[in-house]
Parts: C-alpha cells; sequence; structure tokens
C-alpha cells in the first residue's frame, strides 16, 4: 500500500469515505469500484487506482470489497482514526462559526482552545470551547496537548500568529486567512485559498452561461 498520494487523491478519498459511511449505515456490506464510480461520476479506473493506494484488500469475487475494512483503511491513511487536538486563533465571523461546527470530530479533529485579542471575547467560552489571550500562547499552548493551529485572523496579522504558533510548538497549520504564509520545512501548512476556489467557480459559471448563449 503506498503512502505517496498525490493532491488531487487526497482531494477525493474523503468523499470516498463519507460514500462509504453512508452505505454502510445504509446495511450495504460489500461494494465494487464500478459503483463507487458510478455514485461519484468518477472513471472506474481511477477510482480503482485510488483504492488499490490506500488498501492492500482486493476483495471478494462477486461481491466486491469490504465496506468495513475499506474504511478502516481509508480512515488509517487519512488519519481520522486517531485524534489530534487543534487551537483556532482569531476568532471573529469565521472562527465562530468553525468553533461551533461539530462534525470535526468525524475526521478526528477536536478544537481545545480558542486565542484572541478582543477583551470582549477573552474569558468567554463558545460552544464548550474556551477563548484565551493570544498575547499569552507561549505559555497556554503547553496545557493544551495541540499540534494544530487553525489562522482565522486578518492577512495583516497571519504570519504574526504563524510564528507564534510554531514558537510555541504547533507542528501543523491550517490557515483561513487570505493570504500565504511561510513556515518551517518541519511543519505542515494547508493553505485554504478561497480566492482560487471562487475563481474556479467563476469560471465555470462564465463558460456555462457562454455555452447557453451558443444554444
Amino acid at each position: 500500500m503506498s503512502k505517496n498520494l498525490s493532491k488531487n487523491q487526497l482531494r477525493r478519498l474523503p468523499e470516498y469515505l463519507t460514500l462509504l459511511r453512508n452505505l454502510k449505515q445504509n446495511g450495504i456490506k460489500y461494494i465494487s469500484c464500478q459503483t463507487i464510480a458510478d455514485c461519484l461520476n468518477l472513471n472506474k479506473e481511477l477510482v480503482r487506482k485510488d483504492i488499490a493506494a490506500v488498501s492492500s484488500y482486493d476483495g471478494v469475487p462477486n461481491k466486491g470489497r469490504d465496506i468495513v475494512l475499506l474504511i478502516k483503511d481509508f480512515e488509517k491513511i487519512l488519519g481520522y482514526d486517531s485524534s489530534h487536538n487543534a487551537v483556532l486563533v482569531g476568532v471573529g465571523s469565521l472562527g465562530k462559526a468553525l468553533l461551533c461546527y461539530d462534525g470535526f470530530s468525524t475526521y478526528g479533529l477536536k478544537i481545545v482552545g480558542a486565542f484572541d485579542r478582543n477583551p470582549e471575547l477573552i474569558g468567554r467560552t463558545i460552544n464548550d470551547i474556551h477563548i484565551y489571550d493570544s498575547r499569552r500562547m507561549f505559555g497556554t499552548l503547553s496545557t493544551l496537548n495541540a499540534n494544530i493551529g487553525i489562522i482565522c485572523v486578518p492577512s495583516g496579522f497571519a504570519q504574526e500568529v504563524a510564528n507564534d504558533l510554531v514558537d510555541s510548538g504547533i507542528e501543523a497549520i491550517w490557515n483561513f486567512a487570505p493570504t500565504k504564509i511561510e513556515v518551517k520545512k518541519d511543519v505542515i501548512l494547508s493553505n485554504m485559498d478561497m480566492a482560487t476556489s471562487l475563481a474556479v467557480l467563476s469560471h465555470q459559471l462564465y463558460l456555462k452561461k457562454n455555452k447557453r448563449k451558443e444554444n
């Protein structure tokens, strides 16, 4: 089983896992690559290669692959089978929305604390998550046992926050700030590029609109 997955594969794996979990809940025990491809509107060969990269289990003739075993393999390769503690910095509109989202636990993520500089927020709790003073991050983070930092601050503060998180021992950063940040090579970084996603969406709508005019 290979763990060197491409970015495109990593984008598809959560879709597979969600489908498999739903099918399991509906009592389905086995599934074929063709069925997965049909459900997700993907190419069968692409699905076969994706699954082969995640699971070494070949399946049962005339039945398909065991859904329970597939789910375990997907959860393991995505790290969902173990819990990761995270802290969130920037309790604005987006930060509050993320704190209120209970679905992270499905993916092995637990937000154990939040940080902000607003005195009206410090000391409060949102969804049972305590908000700490971000100016005291270094001392507080050591008590929270978190290895993931979620950045939701304005772009002008993002790099400073990233530096503070890394200096406090954070090993991975999920950046929602609308700017690129730089971290040390041994720190894992994932940027949520909303501008790029919106550009892709807008371009597709533009092409769809022009196609309608041509017809």
